[in-house]
């Protein structure tokens, strides 16, 4: 297939409805909605979409103008282990892909859940501390055939 993931999900708009209902999802969610009880940055749904459609094969928007591959991960570190928390975000995730409207192609949507289980486990990497993250981390690509 030469078709990007980011393309055959749909563009930058279907990465931002994605986020959007991903997010909704989340905060519905007794659990999932702690992390979120904090505050979060006030364009997280759109940085979200950004850095899903750039690790999946779309623009750099996320890395050009938001953040880094390490500060994605430091923010995500320093939590302790959460496998519950993994997993119903994995299942908010593949419930989000409907509600998005996300093309409904196997492959695309085998492709998307292997990139979430990924990508939950390397925020997951550093339980004990966000100084435990190196820097200058590049962006965490990932390809029809798994991490790029």
């Amino acid at each position: 297939m030469n078709e990007m993931i980011y393309e055959a999900v749909g563009g930058r708009q279907a990465f931002i409805d994605l986020a959007h209902a991903w997010h909704i999802r989340c905060l519905a969610d007794p659990i999932l909605s702690h992390p979120f009880s904090h505050g979060y940055h006030p364009d997280h749904t759109e940085r979200l979409a950004a850095y899903w459609a750039e690790a999946l094969g779309g623009p750099s928007d996320y890395t050009d103008s938001m953040g880094t591959e390490s500060n994605v991960l430091r923010m995500h570190a320093g939590n302790g282990e959460h496998r519950e928390m993994d997993e119903r975000a994995q299942t908010c995730f593949v419930q989000a892909l409907d509600d998005a409207g996300i093309p409904d192609d196997p492959r695309l949507r085998a492709t998307l859940r292997a990139y979430f289980w990924w990508a939950i486990g390397r925020m997951a990497a550093h339980p004990e501390s966000a100084d435990a993250v190196p820097g200058g981390l590049e962006m965490a690509y990932w390809s029809w055939d798994g991490p790029a």
